[in-house]
């Protein structure tokens, strides 16, 4: 597959969420059984907008003697992906900052997740570049991280994430979808939503939680097949 072709299957893949949040998706997750939500990382701000996009990871080690780089991958990251950067989860040195930020923002770089923790917030806040993590700290990761490989497999909180894989984030967290099950758990997440918005109509309509929820099996949405 060219890159042209790759675009557009992301395009595709992407387009397949719109209107979609990461609430509705991580129950389709666990209807189909898949693990996929980030544990502990959380959004830089209240973002209004869903942030949807191809995996490109990262995965930072500590610094060998002497140090390797922090390292220039950000090159490499296409507009629309989503940096997904592995550290360990470690909250004493950071893996990004306002450079980097800025340099994302000029590439149309769609978001970062970070299992750790970030700097220079005020940057991102202003910029309105969309950051999820496990915190903010201000001292520099550089001599004590090193970049350890790039687009392998990393992990995020408790989930798995490929090289591709879709992320989906906003204001509630990060979810990871594999990128081979996108269209079956984008398809579930909007059954899923269907009957949620229908109850909230019967809500609307003056009926009563327990018997609009009783009506349209919300007990059992989630729950695996």
């Amino acid at each position: 597959m060219n890159l042209e072709d790759k675009a557009l299957e992301n395009k595709a893949l992407v387009a397949l969420f719109e209107g979609l949040d990461t609430s509705g998706v991580s129950d389709a997750m666990d209807k189909l059984g898949l693990p996929g939500q980030c544990l502990g990382v959380a959004p830089l701000d209240n973002y209004s907008q869903v942030v949807v996009g191809p995996a490109f990871t990262v995965q930072y080690v500590s610094a060998s003697v002497p140090p390797g780089t922090v390292g220039d991958f950000i090159e490499d990251v296409a507009p629309g992906d989503v940096v997904v950067i592995d550290n360990g989860g470690r909250t004493d040195c950071t893996v990004w900052g306002d450079i980097m930020t800025q340099y994302a923002g000029t590439r149309q770089i769609a978001a970062t997740v970070i299992d750790g923790v970030c700097r220079d917030v005020n940057k991102a806040l202003g910029d309105g570049y969309p950051i999820f993590s496990k915190g903010r700290f201000m001292r520099t990761g550089k001599d004590r991280v090193q970049v350890q490989s790039v687009n392998q497999p990393v992990s995020i909180g408790t989930a798995r994430v490929c090289s591709r894989d879709i992320v989906v984030a906003d204001a509630n967290g990060v979810v990871i979808v594999p990128r081979a099950r996108a269209r079956e758990v984008a398809t579930v997440a909007r059954q899923i939503e269907s009957v949620e918005a229908d109850i909230r109509a019967r809500i609307a309509q003056g009926k009563s939680l327990k018997e609009a929820r009783a009506a349209l099996g919300y007990h059992s949405l989630q729950r695996k097949v």
